[in-house]
């Protein structure tokens, strides 16, 4: 299975790293040299994986890949991790792996806040 990467940089200089595909110990020790060379250029940015159209990890695959994240983290967090699917959470608890240490959480159409104007001045709000 191919592991594809979109690199985008945005205004700030940030970069995310849109995975697609499988994640495997034939392409992990590549991703990781590519990585690290990303980060080498970019030592002031942000790195975010964006794991949302990863469709499998494999179990030495998703090995070198926490490894990584660990190594590459040591010394600055400059990596964080995105869109990351339930399966691959409970593949991480299992290397001992904290994702969400590293995860970006984005809450973009967040319509939580103004829930008090709508119900929080309502009578019954049970019935409504």
């Amino acid at each position: 299975m191919s592991l594809k990467a979109q690199v985008r940089t945005d205004s700030l200089g940030n970069i995310t790293v849109h995975m697609e595909g499988g994640l495997d110990f034939e392409n992990s020790m590549p991703f990781r040299r590519e990585l690290s060379s990303l980060m080498t250029e970019n030592p002031l940015s942000t790195i975010t994986l964006d794991l949302n159209r990863l469709d499998f990890v494999g179990s030495s695959g998703i090995g070198v890949f926490v490894e990584t994240i660990k190594i590459l983290n040591d010394k600055k967090k400059q990596i964080k991790i995105a869109n990351v699917k339930t399966e691959f959470m409970k593949v991480f608890k299992l290397f001992e792996f904290d994702a969400m240490e590293t995860m970006i959480m984005e809450f973009e159409n967040d319509d939580t806040e103004n829930l008090n104007l709508k119900f929080g001045n309502r009578r019954n709000t049970f019935q409504n």
